[in-house]
This record gives C-alpha cells, structure tokens and sequence, in this order.
C-alpha cells in the first residue's frame, strides 16, 4: 500500500513531531536541571556508564526492523505481527544476558552498586520492544500526534517522580527509577492510544524479507552505537564516574536542541522520502530543502549555545558544573553538522540502498576509532576534539553517495549551508564579546540571547537568505489556512 504525501501532511507531520520532540524534551530538559541540581555528578556518571550497555542491546530489540517496516511499501499484519514476537524474543534472551553479566561490569569498574542497577534499568528493553512496532505504525501513517501525547504524559509522570526521590535523598535511585517510569508509562500510553494490536501470527518468510532489508541497519546502528559509546566507556574506566558525568553533561545540552529539531525533521522524511523513492529527483528536493531549513534553524541556535556556556551553566547547574562548559563548546560545533549527516543517511535508506548504508558506517567508524586512539594520549579533551574532528570527515562520506544516487554534490551542499553558517559565525563573534562587560550571569544570558536573535534576523532579511523567505511564507500560509477555515465555519 502506497503511503500519500503532500505538503500539507508533511508540514502538519512534522508540527506535531517538533511538539512530541520540542515539547516532551523542553519538560525533559527542565527535569535535567532540577535533578542535576539536587544530585552530584557521580550519579550521573554511574548512570551513563550503565545506560551505554542497555543502549547497545536495545538495537538488537528497535532498530533494523523498525525502518523495514516503514520503508517497506505493502507492510502488513503478518509483517508488523512477525516483528513484534521477534522483538520480545530478542528483549528476552539479551536480559538474560545483562542480569548475568551485570557483576562482571561492576568489577570491571570497580564499582559494584553498578550490578543491581543494570539488572533493573535492563527491564526498559521490554518496553522498547513493545514500543518499537507502535512507532512503525504511527512513523508509517504519520500520526506523530500520538507520541506527543504519550511522550508528553510519560515524561510528566516520571520527571515528577524522580524529583521526589532525588528530593528524598536516593541518589542513583532517583534516576533509575525516573527511566523506569517514563519508559512503562510511554508504553502503556501508546498501547491506548496507537490502533494497532498484535497478532496471533508468525512468518519466517516475511522476518526473512525484512531482514534482508533490515540487518544491514541494525549492524549499522551497532557499529555507531558501539563508536558513539566507546569514549564513555573509555573515560568511566582511565577517569571516573564524575569526570564522566560532566562529559556527558556538556553532551547534553547541545544534543537536546538538535535531536529535538534535526530529529523531528528526519523522522517525517524518512516516510515521505520513502513515499518518492521511484522519482530521484523529488527526493532530491526533498533533502535540499531539509538541510538548509535545518541548517538555518540549528547553525545559529548552536553558535549561541557555545558562546553563552559559562553565564549558562552557572545559573542552571550552578557552578559545581563548570567543568562541563568546554565540552559544551566542543560538542556544539560537532552536533552542528547532524543536518547535513541524517538528510543524506536518509535519502540513502528511503532509496533502499542499506548496504552503502552500512559500508558508510564501517568507513566513518574506521577513521572515528584511528582518530580516537591517537586522541586518547592527549587527554579527555582531545578525545572530544577529535569526536569534532571526525564529524568533520563523516560529513563528506556521508555525503558521498548521492552525488550519484541524487546527482546532489558537494558544492550543491555545500552552498546550502554556507549562508547560515557565515550568518551564525558573525552573530556568535558579537554576542561572545558581550561576557568582557563583566556584568552578572543571569543579565549577560539574557542580553546575549535577545542581542543573537536580532542580529540573526536582521542579518538573514538583509542578506535575503531563501530559507528565511520560505519559512516565513509557509508560516504565513498556514496561519490563512487556519483564518480562512475558521471563518467558513
């Protein structure tokens, strides 16, 4: 069955997922802060050292299949049922797995409350693999309005409870126990909420077809799991849990905006790229139109992050966090780059193309894991730089294909994004002088905000920047479109 797509339900597609990603992140954030300031960064490091283990088994359980299923043009019951049973049987056998290998990790850490909370942290693998069908359908369909409200409700329920318990002294607890219950009560949500019902069906000949599809992603999604983890690991073991703690905490400011906005946008185009994969050159449009309206959005929102980090960190985390403000900046500059990555990638998985999918993993891990050696002499500092550093050289490679599959190449991409990069550059210079006036951090933050926001304008109305035009006029459409139906009511 062929998935029809227009302008329209793509734009309202992706209002609804920037509100379940925007939205669900945004109360997700301030939960963050709130915790962060009740707890020590060693929690968090036990945490992160923990969920990288779980993260790696839980693409056993969602990812290869997930993206068959979406890509796949005539999916139906006996595929999305087939699926479902076999990620239960996956989430099983690899919890079994954790729970016994749990005091091995602990020991290798030297750390031993680690055992019992992996043993419970990995019963979320249950709830991935339950979720995992459900997100197929609504990706499919594109009904992202429906996460909204099971995210929305998930992260609501389970912020509040692990306040209370970070309030109450609990420590790790307190964050363990808060994943538990985002993660059940997304779960149970969607169950209500998304249609779709399992059932008693089971083919090997379609789990067959689809992991011929399938496989290749998953093996690629382990590969840059296993790459994105590794300097966790590294650094949980040749540091400690804090040092961690602050590294993975300048990770996450960044990583909140651009997943929130680059990751909504890719989700919605991944099933209407899909929808067009036997017209190569409106795919083509379709992914040059969403790396320079991500770019436009993300380039400056990243270049303000950076440069406003210390008066930042100082008034959310307070100052026993200030030692995450350098890799703040670092991993700004590197999640910078993620539009131009994830378009390409999934112009390349709509095409159906997961074996350049796949190679492509191999080669960036390759030159990711050269760098990352030569890096680890040099200090934690230098491991973040050269994390920069690659992002850098996997922007080509991941481009590299579709200067054949899209005859898209790379002074094409490169053009696209250069304007709001150059726009960025010259209003983070500005606002950044802004902290030599020595006034106090909460009145410098919110100088060098309102300041970036009009430069950043301004600028892109002078210039005339195309991507400001386009999204002023479609902001315009649908605000008439809402006007007009109103009145005919």
């Amino acid at each position: 069955m062929k998935i029809q797509t227009t302008k329209s339900k793509v734009i309202s597609s992706l209002f609804w997922k920037l509100m379940e990603r925007g939205g669900t992140q945004g109360i997700q954030f301030i939960v963050q802060i709130i915790l962060a300031r009740l707890l020590v960064p060693n929690d968090y490091g036990i945490v992160a050292l923990i969920s990288i283990f779980i993260i790696i088994a839980n693409v056993f359980v969602q990812s290869g299949f997930n993206t068959a299923l979406i890509q796949k043009k005539d999916a139906d019951e006996v595929d999305f049922s087939s699926i479902f049973y076999l990620s239960l049987l996956v989430a099983s056998l690899l919890y079994i797995v954790l729970f016994f290998t749990a005091p091995l990790v602990a020991d290798f850490y030297n750390i031993h409350q680690i055992t019992l909370v992996l043993r419970i942290l990995s019963i979320t693998l249950f709830f991935g693999a339950f979720n995992s069908i459900q997100n197929a359908v609504v990706s499919r369909n594109m009904q992202f309005k429906l996460l909204f409200y099971s995210s929305l409700g998930a992260i609501l329920m389970s912020g509040i409870v692990g306040i209370v318990l970070a309030y109450m002294g609990l420590g790790v607890w307190a964050l363990v126990v808060q994943q538990l219950t985002n993660q059940f009560m997304i779960t149970v949500i969607m169950w209500f909420t998304v249609k779709w019902r399992p059932k008693l069906i089971f083919s090997f000949k379609r789990v067959k077809g689809l992991f011929s599809y399938g496989w290749k992603l998953l093996v690629s999604s382990l590969i840059d799991n296993l790459y994105m983890n590794l300097q966790s690991l590294i650094i949980g073991k040749i540091y400690n849990p804090s040092m961690l703690g602050f590294y993975n905490r300048g990770d996450q400011f960044p990583k909140v905006i651009v997943s929130n906005i680059n990751g909504s946008i890719q989700s919605v185009m991944l099933p209407a790229l899909a929808s067009e994969q036997d017209n190569r050159k409106r795919i083509k449009d379709m992914v040059r139109r969403s790396i320079v309206t991500s770019s436009f959005v993300l380039f400056p929102m990243m270049c303000g992050l950076a440069v406003t980090a210390e008066p930042l960190v100082k008034i959310l985390l307070t100052d026993k966090w200030l030692p995450c403000v350098p890799f703040l900046q670092i991993f700004c500059a590197s999640y910078a780059l993620w539009p131009i990555h994830t378009a390409n990638l999934q112009a390349i998985n709509a095409l159906g193309r997961s074996d350049i999918f796949l190679k492509l993993e191999v080669i960036k891990k390759i030159i990711g894991l050269t760098i990352l050696v030569i890096s680890i002499h040099f200090g934690i500092y230098a491991i973040a730089i050269g994390t920069l550093v690659s992002g850098i050289i996997s922007t080509f490679v991941n481009a590299y294909p579709n200067l054949k599959l899209l005859n898209y190449s790379y002074k094409e991409q490169l053009k696209d994004i250069m304007s709001s990069l150059l726009l960025s550059l010259i209003m983070g210079a500005v606002v950044y002088n802004l902290k030599w006036l020595h006034m106090m951090p909460l009145v410098t933050l919110v100088i060098q905000v309102s300041l970036g926001i009009i430069i950043y304008i301004i600028l892109a109305k002078v210039f005339k920047l195309e991507c400001y035009t386009y999204l002023l006029k479609t902001f315009k459409d649908i605000y008439k479109k809402k006007r007009d139906s109103k009145l005919k009511i």
